[in-house]
């Protein structure tokens, strides 16, 4: 058994490790490697069911130590699929997504304490109910899950130890793209603060695009709007509803350029008085 498990965890390392030599986690990234993980939980599942365990201690080993690290990359990673695909936009939005997905992980613990304390601790005075399987006792804080899962691989708390592991993991990402996020907010605070107003900005952004000044005109009017809104520290809202307003005006659409020309002009006559 031991040997078998350290070569599939070893192949399995190694697939993921040249995953991620990629900065980023990429959607298409974390699909891979979910699928390297499954694979390799089937190939060990064969092994198990078809070699079974020389003994107690043996079996105990396996579903204590050795299975959960496998498992624990699958929980790890499904979350973080989960977390990119319903991430939302805005600094703000993600920053309280990411306070939330970090609840949760606290809701598990407090809901799992007593067993936390157990693993934590080293103990192996409940291993034979926890960790030999179809040796579940009721009593001692069974999931749901347990009662679904093929009993051929599974106890009634092997992929507890796994969700604590891969839960540590999650935390660790969490609190990195919290890091991420209030490094981004220090670097923005100390740039550049439009202050005129927005309706201004706007007028000025729709100006440029229209000039086609940007990608030989080709740049679209949302890439440049989120360029300037990070540039000026500023959000522009529903722009688009503002040059509405823009276009409606009676009198002067163009308020702010024509402020901006005569302040050039103004600006350029007394530099020339000197």
């Amino acid at each position: 058994m031991e040997k078998c498990y350290n070569d599939i965890l070893f192949k399995l390392e190694v697939a993921i490790n040249d995953l991620e030599i990629e900065t980023d986690y990429s959607i298409q990234r974390i699909e891979t490697a979910i699928k390297y993980i499954i694979s390799s939980l089937s190939e060990l599942k064969q092994f198990v069911i078809k070699k079974d365990f020389k003994s107690i201690q043996e079996e105990i080993y396996f579903f204590k130590h050795q299975k959960p690290v496998i498992v624990s990359k699958l929980i790890y990673y499904n979350a973080i699929y989960k977390i990119e695909t319903k991430k939302p936009y805005g600094t703000k939005c993600i920053r309280k997504y990411f306070t939330k997905e970090l609840k949760k992980l606290k809701r598990f613990f407090d809901n799992n304490l007593d067993f936390y304390k157990y693993y934590r601790s080293h103990n192996s005075f409940l291993d034979e109910n926890f960790f030999v399987r179809e040796k579940h006792d009721i009593r001692l804080w069974l999931d749901t899950f347990y009662f679904e899962a093929d009993h051929r691989f599974s106890t009634s708390h092997d992929y507890k130890v796994a969700k604590i592991i891969a839960n540590d993991l999650i935390q660790v990402y969490i609190e990195d793209q919290l890091n991420s996020i209030n490094k981004q907010r220090k670097i923005e605070s100390s740039m550049l603060t439009w202050t005129a107003s927005k309706t201004d900005l706007t007028e000025l952004i729709y100006a440029l695009y229209a000039q086609g000044v940007f990608g030989n005109g080709k740049a679209d009017i949302k890439l440049i709007v989120k360029s300037f809104e990070s540039f000026c520290n500023i959000d522009l809202g529903d722009f688009y509803r503002t040059y509405l307003e823009l276009k409606n005006r009676k009198l002067n659409r163009t308020k702010f350029l024509d402020t901006m020309h005569e302040s050039l002009l103004k600006k350029m006559d007394e530099q020339d008085e000197r």
